[in-house]
């Protein structure tokens, strides 16, 4: 969408451990990025840090930036962009970020969830319209994106029709606290998590050894020592569990979904199972089953499975006795895969353009 506008944004990759300070141009790093440590326990040190940043950023530009738009972790009020009690932020509680650095730059600044950014990045020009290219020459195309990141939490994020969705509370697709399928009095977050890698790992091979989730994948994998059916294991408990809650919501989307975040290197380990777990079927009251969703999932990283999906399924279907022919497809098909842009350029490409997008709505 703003592939080729000439605008400028600055932008912020907000770790914990570092601030990533950059500015964007027509989908492109236009700068050498400042990485600077903030200290998260001091307000006013942090908040210098932010200023800091962007301005070395802004000295390296030819032209002056149109907006700042970046992720921040939440709990937050993003609309306003007032930022909440954040644990890995101690300094943070209540503090109105966006109203601060608006009148240090003079600039409109807008604070997202990473999750949603991630979502708007590959939806815009990720994912999205990497599926809809496989599908030139046929009728099917697709507007709708979910969005989760698998890394040390569980974030997601909604777009539909190239607009993400926020919602009237600014907490929408909040994926995280939906309900585990395998641990029904748990949050889905505990059981997706690189935590839950390691955990389900170190249950599954009766062994307390230290382990990273990198190092469960490597032993999954077969390129490390270690009890390799446990990590297995621990990858389809992982992909059944993130299986469903993708069910759940795509039940309420019916779009393309797509995975991104450090776990998602394992797409091979655990995706089979997510589709698996989206195609399976599930109970009513009278004992009868009936399929988990309407819609059937396909692995669009998996060759023979993105095959099926390009298919055409369609046919035509006629009233005997007139000429009235339509178009007709039974299968509901959605594509499941993982970010064709990586989390931080996705994160990037989805702040640089709802920026854009909210300016030029104005």
């Amino acid at each position: 969408m703003y592939s080729q506008d000439p605008r400028t944004v600055l932008t912020l990759d907000a770790g914990g451990q570092s601030f990533r300070f950059s500015a964007m141009r027509g989908n492109t790093e236009v700068v050498k990025s400042v990485r600077l440590i903030p200290n998260v326990a001091n307000l006013e040190q942090c908040l210098n840090t932010l200023v800091d940043g962007f301005t070395q950023v802004s000295r390296q530009l030819s032209e002056p930036a149109v907006a700042i738009s970046f992720a921040f972790p939440g709990p937050s009020d993003y609309p306003n962009g007032v930022i909440g009690d954040l644990p890995n932020f101690p300094a943070f509680n209540g503090v109105p970020l966006k109203a601060f650095l608006e009148q240090k730059f003079g600039l409109p600044v807008f604070i997202n969830n990473d999750g949603d950014l991630f979502t708007y990045g590959e939806a815009l020009a990720g994912f999205l319209p990497y599926v809809n290219r496989q599908l030139a020459g046929s009728a099917r195309r697709y507007k709708n994106l979910v969005g989760v990141t698998l890394g040390t939490g569980f974030g997601g994020g909604v777009v539909r029709s190239t607009t993400l969705h926020v919602g009237d509370n600014a907490s929408a697709a909040e994926i995280w606290c939906m309900r585990a399928k395998n641990l029904p009095d748990c949050i889905v977050e505990d059981t997706v998590n690189s935590s839950a890698v390691i955990r389900v790992y170190k249950q599954e091979a009766g062994d307390d050894q230290n382990v990273s989730s990198q190092e469960v994948y490597d032993i999954a994998k077969g390129n490390k020592a270690g009890n390799r059916a446990a990590a297995l294991r621990t990858f389809e408990i992982l992909g059944n569990s993130l299986g469903d809650a993708l069910a759940n919501i795509l039940a309420v989307v019916d779009g393309l979904a797509v995975v991104g975040g450090g776990i998602a290197q394992a797409h091979d380990l655990f995706m089979p199972h997510v589709i698996a777990a989206i195609n399976t079927t599930i109970g009513r009251a009278d004992g009868s089953r009936v399929p988990r969703t309407v819609l059937t999932a396909y692995n669009v990283e998996d060759e023979q499975d993105l095959g099926k999906f390009l298919k055409s399924t369609s046919s035509k279907v006629t009233i005997a006795g007139t000429d009235i022919s339509v178009d007709y497809d039974p299968v509901k098909k959605i594509g499941v895969g993982v970010t064709k842009l990586g989390d931080l350029r996705a994160i990037s490409i989805g702040a640089y353009s709802f920026a854009l997008h909210r300016l030029d709505e104005a």
